[in-house]
């Protein structure tokens, strides 16, 4: 029942009570005060009369004190209840009538995506799908959200991504792919019904909790996306391959050659210099194509540019020059920098984090605000005393996977606060939000939406294959037919989208030696790294 039945419902049942008990009160007081016997239809009739404004009749004129004060207060309620009428009945009839009439069917339609229903997790696949010129509609129940979406450019139906009618009004036969992302109960309703519809369509549903992964699978999904146990496993990578002397998540490209983001440490060696000091391509052989700096990508990086401590670097080399820039970006105060970690949140990701810190034998304690198996402290992270009764001070790292960004961000602020020199790592659940974890002073963020939008992507397009699902920066391997003919300096690639290419596959053979007069072929394999808006720049261009 929607908010304005419901409303409808209330206010009516409320009227019918309270004419009831005036017209008995009336009833008797006409009998007691002014010695008048009347039938009780006859007091139920000058109730309604009143209420409704349209005159007393013949009972008009109370002699009594007590019944004229009755009958003021009864045509006060009256006005009382017309008011309240106001917002329940016209007020909505008039919005629905001037209000902008939302699509229930899609029309024309083929080849396209559905996606059932809307979340920050398909924003992230919505602007890959639109880089690629892929259609998409979106099934959203929520009139109000529905709304919002068509009037501000979305292509969207509104109706029930449970109903078999809706999903045939969206075009399930003629479709690529549903995506289900609402929750994970929700999704199993929504793959049952698109196989009633729709036997051979491909459905990819996300689930937050990986024990709900065989639910979906028995209910007919093709494919089952579990981004949060990924992000997990990234913020868990960022711990331990910071107290351990091997590379870490590396993405292989080639033979011997591989792309990696390397974290500036507090205390490295490289702290307060300019890249061009610190002689990173002299000293290790690997080469930086970018940085992320508090949040911002920068490709190509200036010499002048200063490297802080939190400075994420895109580097590519052969494994050995990875593992020696690695030398360099770690602290000279602690080799190997050991010590206890914080986790703040003991959901699917923190226990996905604490797992992996456990199977390193590192140290942790963990933080919440519930009382809950394998919680350590309990209590409200955005309070000093919580953190600090869960060591803060003496800690080497505080990762924050709690899904507020809210709390993340002001938990970093106590944090940074409590203890300057830690590492915050933190998830995010919205790509948004990123900026501002940042700006109270997390050293590394990683967005869940921007995970899952990617995960959703490589998995829909056949065109791109994302290599890196939980970097910063995404890594894809995409073809470039625009570009067929051009030269790498004549395409200007780097101006244009704010991407680097990497390497480029041709005839099964990886080219890593990609200068400026490099030309590329119709049928090349492009690998470009960049943020996300970069890389769908870089697709629309090339494509």
């Amino acid at each position: 029942m929607d908010t304005w039945k419901r409303r409808t419902v209330y206010y009516l049942s409320t009227l019918a009570v309270v004419i009831l008990t005036f017209a008995m009160a009336y009833d008797y007081g006409m009998s007691v005060y002014e010695d008048h016997h009347q039938p009780f239809y006859r007091s139920l009739q000058v109730v309604i009369e009143t209420f409704t404004t349209t005159g007393y009749g013949s009972d008009a004129g109370w002699e009594t004190l007590e019944m004229n004060v009755f009958v003021m207060v009864m045509d006060l309620t009256g006005v009382l209840l017309i008011f309240m009428a106001l917002p329940v009945f016209v007020v909505p009839l008039f919005e629905e009538a001037l209000s902008t009439t939302i699509p229930t069917a899609v029309e024309d339609l083929e080849d396209h995506v559905i996606i059932c229903t809307h979340s920050p997790r398909a924003e992230a696949l919505i602007s890959e799908l639109e880089s690629w010129d892929v259609e998409y509609v979106i099934v959203e129940p929520d009139r109000e959200e529905a709304l919002e979406l068509y009037e501000s450019g979305h292509s969207v139906i509104h109706g029930d991504p449970e109903s078999v009618e809706t999903l045939n009004a969206a075009n399930l036969a003629g479709a690529t792919a549903l995506v289900a992302d609402a929750s994970d109960e929700v999704d199993v309703s929504i793959v049952l019904t698109a196989r009633e519809a729709e036997a051979d369509a491909r459905v990819v549903s996300v689930v937050e909790e990986p024990e709900h992964e065989t639910y979906h699978e028995l209910a007919g999904v093709d494919e089952v996306l579990s981004p949060r146990r990924l992000v997990g496993e990234s913020l868990a990578d960022k711990v331990t391959t910071a107290v351990s002397t091997e590379l870490g998540s590396a993405v292989e490209i080639g033979e011997d050659f591989e792309i990696a983001e390397l974290s500036i440490q507090r205390g490295s060696e490289l702290v307060g210099h300019t890249l061009a000091e610190s002689g990173i391509r002299e000293r290790s052989g690997a080469n930086v194509i970018g940085a992320w700096v508090q949040g911002e990508f920068d490709t190509p990086l200036s010499p002048d540019v200063e490297l802080t401590a939190g400075t994420v670097l895109l580097v590519t080399g052969r494994q050995v020059q990875l593992e020696r820039l690695k030398k360099l970006t770690r602290s000279q105060a602690h080799r190997p920098r050991r010590g206890t970690v914080l986790v703040v949140g003991h959901g699917e990701v923190g226990s996905t984090v604490t797992d992996a810190l456990a199977s390193s034998n590192i140290p942790y304690t963990v933080v919440d605000i519930e009382d809950k198996p394998g919680v350590d402290v309990v209590g409200d992270t955005t309070e000093p005393e919580t953190l600090e009764e869960a060591g803060i001070e003496e800690a080497r790292t505080v990762v924050f996977t709690i899904a507020d960004d809210t709390l993340t961000g002001f938990g970093t602020l106590v944090a940074r606060d409590l203890n300057p020199g830690i590492e915050v790592l933190a998830r995010a659940e919205e790509t948004e939000n990123v900026q501002k974890i940042y700006r109270a002073g997390a050293d590394y963020v990683l967005a869940l939406a921007t995970v899952s939008g990617r995960m959703l992507a490589s998995t829909i397009l056949e065109r791109e294959e994302v290599i890196s699902m939980d970097k910063q920066v995404e890594i894809v391997r995409t073809t470039a037919p625009e570009f067929a003919g051009q030269t790498l300096a004549e395409a200007d690639v780097r101006a244009r989208t704010g991407c680097t290419v990497v390497a480029v596959e041709r005839n099964g053979t990886i080219l890593t030696e990609v200068g400026p007069d490099f030309r590329f072929r119709r049928d090349d394999d492009v690998i470009v790294a960049g943020t996300d808006e970069g890389v769908n720049r870089f697709t629309t261009l090339a494509n």
